[in-house]
């Protein structure tokens, strides 16, 4: 199998993120419709990180929100739209392509030298208050999903243990 590559720094932010949503998406496609809403993090104060189903919602939203930022760091005023808590994997794989088509598409209009900027006037200043160029706001995106991925990860090993116990 010969892998197709993105041409310039571009592609290579366009196909990491493409690769981690493909990671994100094995390792979420076998969860039946109960794990999703199982809640597995009682601790956490962050509501994103409770369950299977919160972590992937915010993962879309999110995902829809960093190419907002580009999208409309020339004055656009987008908005982002509302998380939706799906019942079913199906739903989050269709939403997780959709997120990368639609951030594929915000990235038709930026340019190879857009990427990477010095100065803070014509960076993205996010919701947190951080100011980023574009490639590190992708970078940023890119390791959103691998960390929530890990996070998938780890739940379902945690779901594992408690149908075991349960048996």
């Amino acid at each position: 199998m010969t892998t197709k590559y993105r041409p310039g720094a571009k592609g290579a932010l366009l196909d990491e993120y493409d690769r981690a949503i493909k990671d994100l998406q094995k390792v979420i496609s076998e969860i039946s419709p109960e794990e999703l809403t199982i809640l597995v993090d009682r601790q956490t104060t962050d509501e994103n990180c409770r369950t299977i189903q919160t972590i992937l919602s915010h993962v879309v939203s999110s995902g829809y929100g960093y190419a907002i930022y580009i999208l409309n760091r020339k004055g656009d005023n987008k908005k982002r739209p509302d998380k939706i808590f799906h019942l079913n994997v199906a739903n989050y794989l269709q939403d997780l392509n959709a997120m990368f088509l639609f951030t594929e598409g915000v990235f038709e209009n930026v340019s190879e030298n857009e990427l990477e900027q010095i100065n803070d006037s014509v960076k993205i200043k996010v919701p947190w208050n951080q100011l980023y160029d574009i490639e590190q706001l992708m970078e940023h995106a890119i390791v959103h999903i691998l960390r929530h991925r890990r996070q998938i990860e780890k739940f379902k090993i945690i779901l594992q243990e408690l149908q075991s116990n349960n048996h």
